[in-house]
């Protein structure tokens, strides 16, 4: 993320608030900056600590060519302190260091710039020694404090910081993400449409459990096409043994949804919004043999086979009465 314009695009709240404050002159001495994992924080901070040392920003859009924005770029700026995790934790040693760095005047300019990445990570002794820093800010000290987890930070430390909250990223955002991370097109658009948090789309990326339930319920709604007496028999030895739990049973039946969901996209020539994207073929062969009242029909029986396991019908006879409708 190089500019704020970029960042307007993923998090507008957060760096309209920033930028505000940046053109009036109104850095705040500590910003905490939480939200889930890959919407953006780090991106944030650093572009807040560009256009703090930039002298060529224009309004409160830092040049990126300068000597100041390409040392950020390449961590190496002097003023510029980062904290992560030694191991499990931010230690008591760690912010002793910073304690330190923090008496001396910036080596190019009086202005010092400090993130702690995962701020919820330092131990009690370390926590209530950065407390005692930001008690005293100085007027040329930006502390930067990260987070997926504000609460577990000190109150007291919450307290005399801008608390900056980051929404979770669209579906779009999160799927060029996923691809970024060279996760297919069609594997990220099916993730996406079951997470919008980037730790858990990877997550599941390789969750082989999610893999195959794909897979079966490929399979079940091509038996319920061309092989309908065996459906049953495929329910008892294939589907119920995956889907051993509720929740698992539940997100079996999602994945349903989102297929027939796809053969509505594909009757109505909407390949934009297709999650399967890597099953058009066979999409293909729904769409001929299902008509659109058809899949609406099938979308109201799978609601009400959702609706029946939360009422803990039994799990097997919930998925038998749910194929059996579909193929009437």
């Amino acid at each position: 993320m190089n500019s704020w314009s970029e960042m307007f695009q993923q998090q507008p709240i957060v760096s309209k608030m920033i930028t505000n404050s940046i053109k009036k002159s109104r850095i705040s001495h500590a910003y905490l900056i939480y939200g889930d994992k890959g919407t953006g924080k780090v991106e944030l901070a650093q572009l807040l600590a560009k256009s703090i040392f930039c002298k060529n920003k224009q309004g409160y859009e830092p040049c990126q060519t300068c000597l100041d924005c390409k040392r950020i770029n390449s961590g190496n700026h002097p003023d510029l302190h980062k904290i992560e995790p030694d191991g499990a934790s931010i230690k008591t040693e760690q912010i002793a260091h910073l304690k330190k760095e923090f008496n001396y005047t910036g080596l190019e300019s009086n202005k010092k710039v400090y993130i702690i990445e995962h701020a919820d990570k330092m131990t009690d002794n370390a926590a209530n020694r950065l407390l005692k820093f930001l008690e005293e800010p100085s007027q040329e000290t930006t502390a930067i404090l990260l987070t997926e987890n504000s609460q577990s930070l000190l109150a007291t430390i919450r307290s005399r910081c801008q608390i900056l909250s980051t929404r979770p990223l669209n579906s779009k955002q999160l799927e060029l993400k996923l691809m970024e991370t060279g996760i297919t097109e069609a594997n990220a658009r099916i993730l996406t449409t079951f997470t919008r948090n980037l730790a858990e789309a990877l997550e599941k990326s390789n969750d082989t459990w999610f893999a195959q339930a794909r897979k079966l319920v490929v399979q079940l709604v091509e038996m319920l096409q061309n092989n309908r007496d065996e459906v049953p028999i495929f329910v008892h030895t294939q589907w119920m043994p995956h889907f051993k739990e509720k929740n698992q049973l539940q997100e079996g039946l999602d994945l349903l949804l989102v297929w027939f969901r796809d053969v509505i996209h594909y009757h109505m020539d909407d390949p934009s919004s297709i999650v399967f994207l890597h099953q058009m073929e066979k999409l293909e062969q729904a769409s001929m043999y299902w008509s659109i009242q058809d899949i609406t029909k099938h979308l109201q029986t799978i609601m009400e086979a959702k609706r029946k396991l939360e009422q803990n019908v039994h799990p097997q006879l919930v998925i038998e009465q749910l194929t059996l409708q579909i193929q009437r």
